[in-house]
């Protein structure tokens, strides 16, 4: 199990990191083409076409979940009435969308605006949610190589797009829009024919009506839990254009997010893999094996992300050839470590959803987005746009570790996760790395290889007691 979770994270993780590898080569040549306010520009629309995502599936993933797993020779019928719901919703929710790009696109952008409300909405027109429906399918059947080879696939072509679009037609941010909506449509397009044709999931357009408001019942309490997603991740960017933060600075902050990215795409990818691991241990009442595995994803995610971070200033330095954005590796650090939540995270929430206690995820995840959102409307106007680094890590820490303070956690959970333990160990190596930044290359050297020491034993270690609780 141990060979699985690590070998599906490597392929939810390294799939996208293909194209991250291709970037690498890439950015140098299409920075040299951007401008902060190219990255201000689409920093902010993204932020704010981020505010509604979450309502696209209204957090109905749940349910195709829990009855894939608990309902497993009639869950395709629930699925395809789901399906069926959910192409209708997503032309109400298209709708909303381009009503919203119509009033938020910035002042630099307004030429553009009705191209760029076309290409965000058209694939949700065409396509619906058959994306998610594919992808969760595959992931719940543990074949993680469908989603990693068309994450890496689409992946590299919107790389290739990028460096056509930026660095050859000159076009800019809507270089990033164009790729963008060409690499959803040809992604969405892959899930068509596997989901409709081959396994069966056409959509059902006569849904029962008492199977739909069941299923929102269950999942509408979640939205507000996934909607924390943005609160954390995109709504600095919206809040920094309310308080009149200038889009060139915008634009540095978002440039300081290009490893952060990477790092939260692992711990998607993580999430991914371990999920149904989790699930499946928490159905065999092995709460102490889910809690191994949770540890040893833990300790890998802080020493990989302790060795990314004291190597940043080389990585910005090589990545983004633009003088005043390569300088924003101090604040990269502190983005790169919040995403250490991660693994924790997965503990506390695997067992609320495991149990359904889907009224009670939002306190921590919705609450925390809060955090984040309030933190920065008070301090950003004093501090400026770099402050939104640091309560973004601390409304990442509330996330992965309140859960575990939860009264209804405490009854349903046998095992003790020792959160404040990892939180305290996390707060130091993030202090330690934003020092160690700076020292020279020999000493780097060093530090990488203690640290790839420990990875492995830190694995030998987990190895055996979860082999022992088998």
């Amino acid at each position: 199990m141990i060979k699985k979770l690590f070998s599906h994270t490597a392929i939810y993780g390294l799939a996208p990191q293909i194209s991250k590898i291709a970037q690498f080569f890439v950015l140098p040549i299409i920075t040299k083409d951007l401008t902060e306010i190219d990255f201000g520009v689409a920093g902010i629309l993204t932020a704010y076409t981020s505010a509604i995502s979450v309502l696209a599936i209204l957090g109905l993933r749940i349910v195709l979940v829990n009855s894939f797993f608990k309902s497993p020779s009639q869950y395709k019928w629930a699925w395809r009435q789901l399906y069926g719901f959910l192409i209708v919703w997503n032309f109400i929710y298209a709708s909303l969308l381009a009503i919203l790009i119509y009033f938020v696109v910035p002042i630099e952008a307004t030429e553009n605006r009705l191209l760029i409300m076309i290409l965000n909405v058209a694939p949700l027109v065409i396509f619906g949610p058959v994306g998610n429906i594919g992808s969760t399918f595959y992931q719940l059947k543990q074949k993680p190589f469908q989603i990693g080879i068309r994450t890496a696939i689409f992946g590299v072509l919107g790389v290739i797009l990028n460096l056509y679009f930026i660095s050859h037609l000159k076009l800019g941010y809507m270089g990033w829009f164009w790729s963008s909506f060409i690499t959803v449509i040809l992604s969405n397009l892959s899930y068509w024919y596997p989901v409709n044709i081959i396994l069966g999931l056409k959509p059902i357009f006569n849904f029962k009506w008492r199977l739909i408001k069941n299923s929102l019942r269950i999942s509408l309490p979640t939205v507000p839990h996934y909607y924390s997603g943005y609160l954390l991740n995109s709504s600095d960017k919206m809040v920094m254009d309310l308080v009149q933060i200038q889009t060139g600075e915008i634009g540095k902050y978002n440039a300081a997010y290009t490893v952060g990215n990477m790092v939260q795409q692992l711990g998607v990818a993580a999430g991914l893999a371990i999920g149904p691991i989790l699930t499946q241990e928490f159905k065999k009442k092995n709460d102490l094996a889910a809690r191994n595995y949770v540890f040893l994803l833990q300790g890998f995610f802080l020493i990989f992300t302790f060795i990314l971070s004291i190597w940043l200033k080389e990585i910005f330095h090589f990545l983004i050839k633009n003088e005043v954005l390569s300088q924003m590796y101090s604040l990269g650090i502190i983005i790169v470590m919040s995403y250490n939540y991660r693994p924790m995270y997965f503990g506390s929430n695997a067992k609320l959803m495991f149990e359904e206690k889907t009224n009670i995820i939002w306190k921590v995840t919705f609450v925390a987005g809060l955090i984040n959102v309030v933190l920065n409307l008070i301090l950003l106007p004093i501090y400026g746009f770099e402050v939104a680094a640091y309560t973004t890590f601390i409304a990442l820490m509330y996330m992965g570790y309140a859960g575990y303070f939860l009264p209804v956690f405490k009854k349903i959970n046998r095992i003790n996760f020792y959160p404040l333990r990892w939180l305290i160990l996390t707060c130091i190596l993030s202090v330690i790395a934003y020092y160690m930044v700076e020292l020279n290359f020999s000493h780097k050297i060093l530090i990488t290889i203690l640290g790839f020491g420990i990875s492995f034993m830190v694995l030998q270690k987990f190895r055996s007691k979860i082999n022992g609780v088998k």
